[in-house]
């Protein structure tokens, strides 16, 4: 399969993922259910892919401390805070407000890695991006309550894994182990932090139906499995660079879903706002931009 081909399936994959969780909630299953759930499929389908490929976890014991953070920043509390956020705020929304990773990454960048100063047009694209959460949420229409705290879930999420990449570059991209490898190692470690927090949280009143366990399904297996490896085949393909175009796409399919699959409304400034994050994406690193969005 081109490169190309897989960009395109991991945008709407990740596109469609706050979609899924929408599903999930309305059917009663908790957020950090949904996030259990999540890293339990997706670790399962990394370790067929590990077993169809002959390939292994890591063996060094000294980068699972590593991992055990990545995990924390990536995949445990990142997928709560996101499906959390969606119990107040639409799907659409909260795939417009992941758009803000690469700036947070960015923001993050310029205090962790000394190999990146800050520059006019990085400051000035965060700026932008940041201007542009502003109009997404629209403060003159007097969001507030629920919605303002979903909205600041949502956000508290991007910010997870703008802090979680110039952690990952600085201390795991350069290892030898495959990108599957260091995911299912990963994710697995995400589930078992997952696991300690679900008896916490009530169960559904009713067993969830078919589209529920489709989308669980398909939010893990898909989302949190193979979604990985082709993003990783498009940056081994393509570079990083160009795998990171997948910023722009997955808000644009988040948007088509939650409008034409689930009804949401969609009001003038959304679109608007998202655009202006995405212009300060491109403001502040070019197009495309070198941080990947991840759900």
């Amino acid at each position: 399969m081109r490169w190309p081909v897989q960009l395109l399936l991991v945008a709407l994959i990740w596109g469609a993922s706050f979609m899924f969780i929408k599903v999930e909630l309305d059917a009663g299953i908790a957020p950090v259910h949904i996030a259990l759930l999540r890293c339990v499929f997706g670790a399962a389908a990394l370790f067929v892919i590990l077993a169809v490929t002959r390939d292994r976890l890591p063996r060094d014991r000294g980068l699972y401390g590593h991992l055990l953070l990545i995990a924390a920043l990536m995949n445990a509390a990142p997928f709560v805070l996101f499906a959390y956020g969606e119990t107040e705020v639409s799907s659409l929304l909260a795939g417009i407000l992941n758009a803000l990773t690469p700036l947070i990454t960015l923001l993050f960048s310029l205090v962790v890695l000394p190999d990146e100063p800050p520059t006019a047009a990085k400051v000035a694209g965060i700026a932008v991006g940041f201007a542009g959460v502003l109009v997404v949420l629209a403060p003159w229409e007097g969001l507030g309550g629920g919605s303002l705290v979903g909205a600041l879930a949502c956000i508290g999420a991007a910010t997870c894994y703008g802090l979680a990449f110039p952690y990952l570059r600085r201390h795991v991209s350069g290892r030898p182990e495959t990108g599957v490898a260091i995911s299912a190692a990963q994710v697995s470690l995400g589930g078992l932090m997952l696991l300690f927090l679900a008896p916490v949280s009530p169960l559904p009143d009713e067993l969830p139906g078919l589209d529920a366990w489709l989308s669980i399904l398909a939010l893990g297996a898909l989302g949190t499995g193979v979604a990985y490896v082709l993003n990783f085949n498009v940056v081994r393909a393509a570079g990083a660079q160009t795998a990171s175009m997948v910023t722009y796409l997955v808000p644009v399919f988040a948007v088509i879903f939650g409008v034409a699959i689930l009804g949401e409304p969609l009001s003038w400034h959304e679109p608007a706002g998202g655009a202006l994050i995405i212009a300060g994406v491109a403001l502040a690193q070019g197009l495309p931009a070198r941080q990947p969005s991840t759900l």
